[in-house]
């Protein structure tokens, strides 16, 4: 018998007739041995709803009411579940993040956990009860409800499989895995029977949308190993650990992309120390994230200094940077919103050498200029014209073999 945690998120509940799926799928689980604990999330579009009635009656937003507010979308629906569940004769008991003593900060809207009592919850499991759990959502020390921001109901779920020490976490979603890379790009798309945490956690920063980045640093810190699972068909899914393969790893595991960067250039500013903070201090300052930096090498005493940051972020970023360029003596600040970051994650780039030299082959080959260029152990960046993208990642997909099993792979 094994400790499963299953989460499903909107689209799995979207409807009454998906949430009695859910509850199959649960049952059957339940079945076989396992115990289960189940986390969902708000009915699909529930969120978005509530936050609408909130606009309608005010433009301030208090933090602490919105909270109360939004964390009614997760206790329909596992009220719901509960009730599926006990019309076919599987136990079940639902339960709110405060009910079980998700304990968080008081940061409302993005709180952090930070303690899980689960002795309520093992003694239904002990009763043979699946217990559901409210996710994106808990309660402070002083009981004000708090939920979690983006990513919430699988933070809730690694989370409860980190304290109950559950043998597996279960994300179930719309897709059936993690691919090599996005299928509505390259068919040839393969999934992934197995990735590490360090792998999924570059992909899911550099744009890959099946997991949530704090989700996924949840579950490397804990050790939960994690499963993607499709909600709508049966497949063994794609497994998250830190256990490495039998067989020598891949040299490449996946290709991420984000389409939401945008590029911003200071032409012509005073080689000098400091000029790095001068530039991207009032950045900070203005709460916006920088992503990928180049300086240039100085000629004639001046350099050029490139960065990214967000597409939301592209036009403020500009303002500040024609704002300081005087005070800077640059010659021109110039900006570019029309780019993409394609990005190689895998941990046998380690020990393979030549990734880099084969990247930058393919991409010369089809005549794609690399704008900017960024590389970690495990993951090589570049920066391209947006026109590109598609070529660019089937071009890589299929020169680093990615349709085919690991062991067919040849630099």
């Amino acid at each position: 018998m094994a400790l499963i945690v299953q989460k499903y998120g909107g689209t799995s509940v979207g409807s009454v007739e998906r949430i009695q799926n859910v509850a199959a799928k649960v049952a059957a689980a339940r079945a076989r041995g396992d115990d289960i604990v189940v986390v969902v999330s708000a009915m699909s579009g529930e969120t978005d709803r509530l936050t609408g009635l909130a606009n309608q009656i005010s433009s301030r937003l208090v933090a602490r009411e919105m909270d109360v507010l939004l964390s009614t979308g997760e206790q329909v629906t596992i009220a719901l579940l509960a009730m599926a569940l006990d019309a076919i004769g599987q136990p079940a008991r639902s339960y709110t993040g405060s009910q079980v003593r998700i304990l968080t900060d008081d940061v409302h809207t993005k709180a952090r956990i930070k303690k899980i009592d689960g002795e309520r919850m093992r003694a239904d499991l002990e009763q043979g009860r699946v217990v559901i759990v409210a996710g994106f959502q808990g309660s402070d020390e002083h009981g004000n409800i708090t939920t979690l921001g983006r990513g919430g109901s699988d933070t809730t779920a690694v989370a409860l499989a980190a304290a109950l020490k559950a043998d597996e976490c279960q994300i179930y979603t719309d897709v059936d895995g993690v691919y090599t890379t996005d299928p509505r790009v390259e068919p040839n798309a393969r999934r992934l029977e197995r990735i590490t945490f360090e792998e999924m956690l570059e992909m899911a920063s550099l744009g890959s949308k099946v997991l949530q980045i704090r989700a996924v640093e949840f579950a490397g810190k804990y050790a939960v190993p994690l499963r993607v699972l499709s909600s709508f068909a049966e497949g063994p899914g794609t497994l998250i650990s830190l256990e490495e393969s039998e067989m020598e790893d891949p040299i490449i595991s996946g290709i991420a992309f984000n389409r939401d960067e945008a590029q911003l250039t200071v032409v012509g500013v005073p080689d000098h120390p400091g000029i790095a903070s001068a530039i991207l201090g009032p950045i900070g300052a203005a709460n916006i994230e920088v992503d990928m930096i180049v300086q240039n090498v100085g000629s004639d005493s001046l350099t050029d200094f490139t960065f990214t940051v967000h597409k939301r972020d592209f036009a403020t970023a500009l303002q500040i940077m024609r704002e300081v360029a005087g005070s800077l003596g640059a010659k021109d600040v110039r900006g570019d919103d029309d780019i993409v970051k394609v990005s190689l994650v895998g941990v046998g780039m380690r020990s393979h050498a030549g990734v880099a030299s084969k990247t930058f082959a393919t991409l010369a080959r089809e005549n794609i200029n690399i704008r900017m260029i960024s590389t970690s152990e495990i993951k090589i960046s570049v920066v391209i014209d947006s026109k590109y993208l598609e070529l660019a990642v089937r071009s890589l997909h299929k020169d680093f073999a990615l349709d085919r099993e690991p062991q067919d792979e040849a630099l």
